[in-house]
């Protein structure tokens, strides 16, 4: 039986977003050509991703959060049609290789057909290669070098933009989620474990499900706000009045992310709980005093089962 044809990607894969996406779909179609072409069973895509990203080795505490953990990136990059993904943690000798020494260690690994990249992708010592070099480089050692050209998103008020990691950042930041879903190609999530909260919620008649505050510590989060989210625990799925920011009503000075899961009727302390967010209600800010903030939480979560009325697969 011939070898299976291998095409490699390499990449942050932060998100991942549209772009990552159409970058592995393009790296599956290429390798079941080659694998057909070549009499093979199947073709293998290769994708290979950084943790941490080499801006955080090189430039201590200069490189932005991220948006999503390795485990995360994984399953996604396989969903999207990636057989195998490989987690490189870079180091100072790996980022001091010329552009050329390192495309050479690629190849002596996976021998590939074919090499798929944004037309940004850069590699190599001070990031010298481009993918003109890599194409050059292809020529001299048997694969083909594949652009996918950069994806576009259309936002809400009908925006065209390019998608990027960094763009995706900003919308999460300001509290786009719709906007950060339709550049993910997927809704902005965050899982954290369960913890005990103040359980003011449960005076105010919402009790809360509060996220581990150490976790999510240097954590890509929506602006302080409350949103509509889906909730999943224990394999469940439940509408979600999410608040986020430091509890102005009550003087608070601590982040906190806390969830009313509509439907939820026990307790699930230690439990890992993740939202997917899925529009903005209203922004952040104090109330008169508690009983008018209860008012304001009721109606919050009116308008959150409204919104999330048909149950969906988290």
């Amino acid at each position: 039986m011939n070898p299976r044809p291998t095409v490699l990607t390499l990449g942050n894969f932060d998100g991942p977003h549209l772009g990552h996406l159409a970058i592995v779909a393009r790296c599956r179609s290429l390798a079941d050509r080659a694998a057909q072409e070549r009499g093979a069973a199947s073709g293998r895509v290769v994708a290979i991703t950084f943790d941490p990203p080499p801006a955080e080795v090189l430039r201590p505490g200069t490189a932005p959060p991220q948006l999503a953990s390795v485990d995360h990136r994984t399953q996604a990059l396989r969903q999207a049609g990636a057989d195998e993904v490989e987690v490189i943690t870079p180091d100072a000798k790996l980022l001091s290789q010329s552009a050329q020494a390192f495309v050479e260690q690629l190849v002596d690994r996976h021998q590939p057909v074919a090499v798929v990249e944004g037309p940004d992708f850069r590699f190599g010592r001070a990031r010298a290669g481009d993918m003109q070099l890599l194409g050059e480089l292809g020529a001299v050692h048997g694969f083909e070098a594949v652009t996918v050209p950069r994806v576009h998103a259309t936002l809400g008020d009908q925006t065209q933009v390019p998608v990027s990691s960094s763009l995706v950042r900003w919308l999460v930041g300001r509290g786009r989620v719709a906007d950060a879903a339709a550049a993910l190609g997927h809704r902005f999530e965050v899982s954290a474990r369960i913890v005990r909260g103040e359980q003011r919620g449960r005076t105010l008649g919402v009790p809360t499900a509060n996220l581990d505050p150490a976790a999510l510590a240097g954590a890509v989060l929506p602006a302080d706000g409350v949103y509509a989210a889906w909730g999943q625990v224990q394999g469940q799925c439940y509408p979600a009045a999410v608040s986020i920011g430091e509890k102005p009503t009550f003087g608070g000075r601590v982040l906190t992310v806390e969830a009313h899961l509509v439907g939820l009727t026990h307790e699930v302390y230690d439990q890992m709980l993740t939202l997917s967010f899925t529009r903005w209600v209203r922004g952040q800010y104090p109330f008169a005093d508690p009983a008018a903030l209860r008012e304001q939480l009721h109606r919050d979560v009116a308008t959150v089962r409204g919104w999330l009325s048909e149950p969906v697969n988290c």
